[in-house]
């Protein structure tokens, strides 16, 4: 299968890396500046898992290319609308589309565009992140992709895929219930990331002070409950198991909104915790702490416009 992988950062980098590693074709899509940076430095992966550093494929947007097997979309959300364009012209009719991002957000969009037939459910677990060299930075021990059928299904191409990601350097799960875990994943993750920028501090000090346990399981319950309003089939004990994964965390566990906000980056504000706003908003639902969690971010979003 040929695989295109959009972007060649912390995400994309990192698991097109791992395929390249074994030996499958891929091919990044990356902007001039990211392609001149791996022409001179070549694809670096340093990993607790194991080094690798490849010579990758790449093509920047408008290249001329032939449609591929297998797309995976790895973009921050700020960058969606621009990256969905850049890879339409190589999603053929066979083209599976594999999103990696997380939220709900972009499903609909992707279904609009490139046909519901195209597109699987998708998410990953991973902490990783670009050096200032453009090396890829893996730190985590779990480095995992979970796919699937919206519907559940074995069909044939995701047996497919399976065969494709067998020996890879990483942990690739073909899931039976990806719209569930994707649910999950994003409760998890709008706590996480609203948690720790909210308090601008990893998870360890969040657990420590008087009421960080206390405010973390409200913003679990609040998101979970406007989630199932919504129509998630979330478990009856969600919270409960989501709070202890909170707190298996490591001390200096980030989330990669926390590091872009250090960074002075742009934010996934209103893919993640906007996002379920919105839906609590049309559902006519009281989220007192998701509605500061989503100010503080915005209020971020207003001080990086003042200084650009």
């Amino acid at each position: 299968m040929r695989v295109l992988v959009l972007g060649a950062g912390g995400v994309g980098g990192y698991f097109g890396g791992r395929l390249a590693e074994k030996g499958a074709d891929v091919t990044f899509l990356v902007r001039e500046k990211r392609r001149r940076q791996l022409a001179e430095r070549g694809l670096a992966i340093y990993s607790v898992h194991g080094d690798v550093k490849l010579e990758p494929k790449v093509i920047t947007a408008g290249e001329a290319a032939e449609p591929f097997d297998l797309v995976i979309l790895t973009m921050k959300a700020y960058h969606f609308a621009e990256g969905v364009e850049s890879v339409a012209p190589y999603v053929g009719e066979q083209t599976i589309v594999l999103p990696l991002l997380n939220g709900f957000a972009h499903m609909e969009q992707l279904q609009q565009r490139f046909g519901a037939e195209r597109v699987l459910g998708g998410m990953c677990f991973i902490e990783t992140t670009l050096d200032e060299h453009g090396d890829v930075r893996q730190t985590s021990q779990t480095h995992e992709v979970k796919y699937g059928e919206w519907d559940g299904s074995r069909s044939s191409r995701v047996e497919k895929l399976a065969r494709l990601f067998e020996g890879a350097n990483a942990t690739f799960t073909l899931s039976d219930n990806i719209v569930g875990e994707m649910w999950n994943k994003y409760l998890f993750i709008v706590t996480l990331s609203g948690m720790t920028t909210l308090m601008n501090a990893p998870v360890g000090p969040i657990r420590e002070a008087k009421y960080g346990l206390e405010l973390t399981r409200q913003l679990f319950s609040e998101a979970a409950a406007v989630m199932r309003a919504a129509g998630a089939p979330l478990a009856e004990d969600v919270v409960e198991r989501q709070m202890k994964l909170f707190e298996a965390q490591g001390y200096k566990m980030k989330s990669s909104m926390l590091r872009d906000m250090e960074k002075g980056l742009p934010v996934e504000v209103e893919h993640l915790q906007g996002y379920l706003l919105r839906l609590a908003e049309e559902k006519q639902m009281e989220v007192p702490l998701l509605r500061v969690v989503y100010n503080n971010l915005k209020v971020y979003e207003l001080k990086r416009a003042m200084q650009e």
